[in-house]
């Protein structure tokens, strides 16, 4: 019986510097994936129940780029899952980048010593 490959998807927008450098890491390491740009190919909302399920909504939504800053104080206001998801659904840049599914653990946030231990 033939051994499943698992195939490394790294989901971001493609002109994000923390992508860039995630990606040559990957590349450098001879690790292989597959990128799928979320803003053009629309997969945050299939895909943020499962993510938030496994990583959180707080690890996922990022509060600290230029999206979030230019929400209102109103949308910035009472964040729970269900409000997250929402603005993470309708603004894809608020997902913080990357996020990398090796279909066992789902990476959030490009660190090296996390991807060196996660995918050695």
């Amino acid at each position: 019986m033939a051994e499943k490959k698992v195939v490394n998807l790294v989901f971001g927008i493609k002109n994000c510097d923390t992508m860039k450098k995630a990606m040559t890491w990957l590349s450098d390491q001879g690790i292989a994936y597959e990128f799928i740009d979320y803003k053009k190919a629309g997969v945050a909302a299939s895909h943020l129940p499962d993510w938030m399920a496994r990583a959180g909504w707080e690890t996922l939504l990022n509060t600290r780029g230029l999206m979030w800053k230019k929400l209102t104080d109103e949308e910035r206001s009472a964040v729970d899952a269900a409000k997250a998801q929402h603005l993470m659904t309708q603004y894809p840049a608020l997902i913080k980048r990357p996020v990398l599914d090796t279909g066992i653990d789902l990476l959030v946030g490009f660190k090296p010593e996390i991807y060196a231990e996660k995918l050695k």
